[in-house]
């Protein structure tokens, strides 16, 4: 039995049991989807559909092969938000959840593996951190909910349109992107409310609200949004993320939507500058947008959300360390400082890596994906980015992909949700780091 725990502590650790944890839940829920009573038609799903379609849920992503409001039952559709909702709290949250409202004695290694799946600073507090999360989620997701029911019950009836309320909220929240409205046109998402200010607002409020991370939202409470008070990674994460919203909204007001009334020109700009960062709604059809948007909703994607949010990509902080960290260089700075504090020489190293990792899997997915279905590369490039960035946009090509490009797919969204530097620990977890150094030599770049 000691040989045994001993075992499971060497091979088990917390970066691995995120791994684990992601993957038992996309083939549960690929087993689940398949059975004939999630079906529309009555008829078993497809295990590849199944698959991809429980992978895009439970990364939070949004992609599918087969349109969501026409394709699965009301118990499909149960399903699907029951793996959203687990995927965007991390299953380590739902299991520490249900440990506490058990009584059981949460282990050193479940905190230590929680703490990492939502990028918490430090083990203690962490059970805390966790009832602080689902009250957080669920208080936003109900608010979320009755508002949009001004919406969907005049149009669906009491019932249905609760559970079209619900199910957008919960989808919003999580940045899944995930909609129900294959009934007024196949794949549709939300562009018949692209003049709608009320579903709007609302959407774009939850996907913010989702993609900011819990420990932000936490930090803001405990010093009354003050933000002198707050700690450096909040200010980054909101500093980033305000950029990040208004300068596409500005490009998009001028350069995109200059053919619609002022009116819906906004909502359209400021809608598609806010899903990009990993939502995966949509008020217009991206296959209809130029190049030059693509490009730019391309770095959006990448870039993700924040830290400890349901939001994957390569996270805002991310962004901004590899930036700073550029101007450092360009003024011929030894440190990197932002917010008049320095930041660790390790922080640095691994926001390149991440950068290093994300482009290299773009560029090589888009090129493999492009060469197999002899597609325009800005799309595959995309597609691609949308799976990595767990957003769940879309030009439209998904569904018409071969297996092996949908293979790539799913392998984009599980690498995008569990995080780059997760599987590059959980890979190299028990080798011996190396301490002893070669001779130093420089060379010449740029």
């Amino acid at each position: 039995m000691k040989d045994f725990r001993t075992f499971l502590q060497d091979h088990f650790t917390s970066f691995r049991t995120i791994l684990l944890s992601f993957l038992s839940l996309i083939f549960i829920g690929a087993f689940l989807l398949c059975l004939p009573v999630c079906s529309a038609s009555g008829r078993s799903t497809p295990f590849p559909d199944a698959l991809f379609t429980a992978t895009s849920a439970v990364c939070v992503t949004g992609l599918v092969v087969c349109d969501t409001a026409a394709s699965w039952s009301v118990f499909g559709k149960c399903v699907l938000l029951f793996l959203i909702q687990i995927g965007g709290l991390g299953v380590m949250t739902i299991a520490v959840a249900v440990f506490v409202l058990t009584g059981q004695r949460i282990s050193i290694l479940q905190r230590s593996t929680m703490r990492d799946s939502i990028s918490a600073p430090q083990i203690g507090g962490i059970v805390r951190l966790t009832g602080f999360i689902l009250k957080v989620t669920l208080l936003i997701e109900a608010i979320g909910t009755a508002l949009l029911s001004f919406v969907f019950i005049p149009r669906y009836g009491v019932m249905t349109g609760i559970g079209y309320a619900l199910f957008h909220s919960v989808s919003a929240f999580c940045n899944a992107g995930f909609d129900l409205m294959g009934t007024n046109a196949p794949y549709a998402s939300l562009t018949a409310y692209a003049a709608n200010i009320h579903v709007n607002l609302i959407i774009i409020s939850l996907i913010i609200c989702g993609g900011l991370g819990f420990l932000t939202w936490q930090d803001l409470l405990q010093n009354r949004f003050r933000f002198h008070r707050l700690r450096l990674q909040t200010k980054i994460i909101l500093t980033t993320t305000l950029c990040l919203i208004v300068f596409p909204f500005v490009i998009l007001f001028f350069f995109e939507f200059t053919d619609v009334p002022v009116k819906e020109r906004i909502l359209l700009s400021l809608f598609q500058s806010v899903t990009p960062r990993t939502a995966g709604f949509n008020t217009y059809d991206y296959a209809s947008m130029s190049e030059n948007s693509l490009l730019m909703t391309i770095l959006l994607m990448l870039i993700g959300g924040a830290p400890g949010s349901a939001a994957g990509g390569m996270k805002v902080t991310t962004f901004y360390v590899v930036v700073a960290s550029a101007f450092s260089s360009m003024r011929q700075n030894n440190d990197v400082n932002c917010f008049m504090r320095r930041l660790e020489p390790s922080t640095v190293r691994n926001a390149h890596t991440l950068l290093c990792l994300y482009l290299f899997l773009l560029i090589t997915g888009a090129y493999i994906i492009a060469a197999r279905e002899h597609l325009p590369i800005i799309r595959t490039l995309f597609e691609c980015a949308s799976a990595l960035g767990t957003v769940g946009l879309t030009t439209g090509i998904t569904p018409g992909l071969s297996h092996l490009s949908r293979a790539i797919l799913i392998l984009f969204m599980y690498f995008g949700r569990v995080g780059g530097l997760t599987l590059a620990y959980a890979s190299v977890s028990g080798i011996r780091i190396r301490t002893s150094k070669y001779p130093l030599e420089k060379i010449s770049v740029g």
